[in-house]
């Protein structure tokens, strides 16, 4: 069981995890849902949308995510959710030799780093509508890998690295120069030099212009489908 406070991880590999109901207003019947994954040590994300969260879909998404990830997943900590929580993913990780841990109940600060992930990745591109069929589940999983690319290999990011005091002598946060997930990666030099020369050939291939105006159209598209659904489902007529 891991808390908020304990020693952040000095190495690649260990990620967080959760998963975010595209529910809209309404969480009765079946509807989409995003497991999401982040990296602790380097920020790395990754994204998948399932049908729903029973343990097999959940499982395909595990599995998805450790083919993927361009380095080796080493642990998982997961919040007390029953889709995680079951003997399936236990003795999936189990086989993986993945280290398997989770927060305490009710205490969103113990996956301070993926809760924030929920909000800027998930809900920021994917919208608080409902997703409940397999043309939307299909849009979903074309947008998600054009954001991690997005935020993996083209966004820096700065993580805290302790406390300090301003000039009137008040406590204020610290942080590290801003750097990207893949710089952080890099910097760790868990790779060798084919897998690093593979993924910086990658990021240099990649157009920050086209990637947006592709996250957008997906986007335009999820909203044609959604939003009438959506909106039937508010108790009043909303704008």
């Amino acid at each position: 069981m891991r808390k908020a406070g304990d020693e952040v991880e000095q190495e690649p590999g260990f990620f967080e995890g959760d998963t975010v109901a595209h529910c809209g207003p309404s969480m009765k019947g079946e509807f989409a849902r995003t497991v999401n994954l982040t990296c602790v040590h380097t920020g790395w994300v990754f994204t998948h949308s399932v049908r729903n969260n029973a343990a097999v879909h959940v499982l395909l998404a595990l599995t998805t995510a450790v083919a993927t990830i361009p380095f080796e997943v080493v642990g998982l900590d997961f919040d007390n959710g029953s889709e995680f929580l079951n003997y399936d993913v236990i003795d999936w990780a189990a086989g993986k030799k993945i280290f398997f841990t989770r927060s305490r109940p009710y205490k969103k600060n113990d996956q301070a780093t993926i809760e924030s992930k929920n909000n800027h990745l998930a809900r920021k591109y994917g919208f608080y509508y409902r997703y409940d069929t397999p043309e939307e589940l299909t849009v979903l999983n074309r947008l998600w890998p054009l954001v991690n690319d997005r935020l993996n290999y083209l966004t820096p990011t700065k993580k805290p690295v302790g406390y300090g005091t301003d000039r009137a002598g008040r406590r204020k946060r610290l942080y590290d120069k801003p750097r990207t997930p893949l710089d952080r990666l890099l910097a760790a030099q868990v790779l060798s030099r084919a897998h690093t020369a593979e993924l910086t050939a990658y990021r240099d291939s990649l157009n920050p212009a086209e990637i947006g105006r592709r996250i957008t159209a997906l986007q335009t598209v999820l909203l044609k489908l959604a939003k009438d659904t959506t909106c039937l489902l508010y108790p009043s007529p909303t704008p």
